[in-house]
């Protein structure tokens, strides 16, 4: 499976007094099990982007491919493909509206045109991957906690059996134990089912994290695109940009200024703690 953007660009109200481009040239290439961090600053053009993946908006120019096959091709299964390419907005927990969360969950495969046995096989498979208790499962999703409800949302998505799972935001407004377990959970789909997971996202800290490679907007364009430590190395560059390193990238250049022989692109706390004791034990034999 592949996923390609070939000279992408899109414009808003073209031909309007409110013309905007929210896109400029944009060429992608994302591969099966891939986990992809997108960043940018407001307005940097990455949720326009994502609504791209799955023909939400066509390109003002450009091309997209699924397993080979352009999208806007008259033949080609539009349905199909938000099937295949599952897209959870920010605050997906707004769009829960059924009156129990199984229900809510058994909506996509139903609409899939499943049967009530099968999308309800469906429904169960993805709140246990969730981890949803079955306890929850005949509740109202609207007595449910900020976290558990955005739990649902993606549920119902993975109830689609998608092949690719594209996130904006995902963390937005939920607390740290909520935050990391959500993002755990994520990257075990990503490495137990070689699902290709998408994920938009404002912290420095949960892409360094989490994703495998890094994706970075600017001005409707792509400015950087490679591992996060490649990424943070340009920190400089990106603060230009509006944006910040990892907390812990800020620390290990400040211990390398201060004498210490630190990895000074260290991007999570455990690549920090590792090099900050390679470095005392260097000391310490001097």
């Amino acid at each position: 499976m592949s996923l390609i953007l070939n000279h992408v660009s899109y414009v808003y109200e073209p031909n309007t007094p409110l013309e905007s481009r929210a896109l400029t040239d944009v060429s992608l290439q994302i591969e099966q099990g891939e986990f992809v961090g997108i960043i940018g600053h407001t307005g940097s053009g990455k949720s326009t982007l994502i609504q791209h993946l799955n023909g939400i908006l066509k390109p003002t120019a450009g091309e997209i491919f699924f397993h080979g096959r352009d999208i806007y091709d008259g033949d080609f299964p539009l349905k199909e493909l938000r099937s295949k390419v599952g897209l959870v907005f920010q605050y997906p927990e707004y769009q829960l509206f059924e009156t129990t969360v199984f229900e809510d969950v058994c909506f996509g495969p139903k609409n899939l045109g499943l049967s009530e046995n099968e999308a309800g096989l469906r429904a169960f498979e993805a709140l246990e991957h969730v981890k949803i208790s079955k306890e929850m499962f005949y509740q109202s999703p609207f007595e449910l906690s900020g976290g558990q409800k955005r739990r649902v949302a993606i549920a119902g998505v993975l109830a689609m059996k998608p092949e690719v799972l594209v996130l904006d935001e995902p963390t937005a407004g939920l607390d740290p134990k909520g935050r990391d377990q959500l993002l755990a959970e994520l990257k075990r789909l990503n490495e137990s089912m070689n699902m290709t997971i998408i994920l938009v996202s404002h912290s420095m800290e949960d892409v360094a994290n989490y994703v495998r490679r890094l994706v970075v907007m600017d001005e409707g364009r792509i400015a950087y695109d490679g591992t996060p430590k490649e990424v943070f190395f340009h920190y400089r560059e990106l603060e230009k940009m509006g944006l910040m390193a990892p907390q812990v990238t800020y620390l290990m250049h400040e211990l390398k200024e201060r004498g210490l022989m630190v990895d000074e692109n260290a991007t999570t706390v455990e690549e920090a703690k590792e090099a900050i004791l390679r470095a005392m034990t260097w000391r310490n034999r001097m």
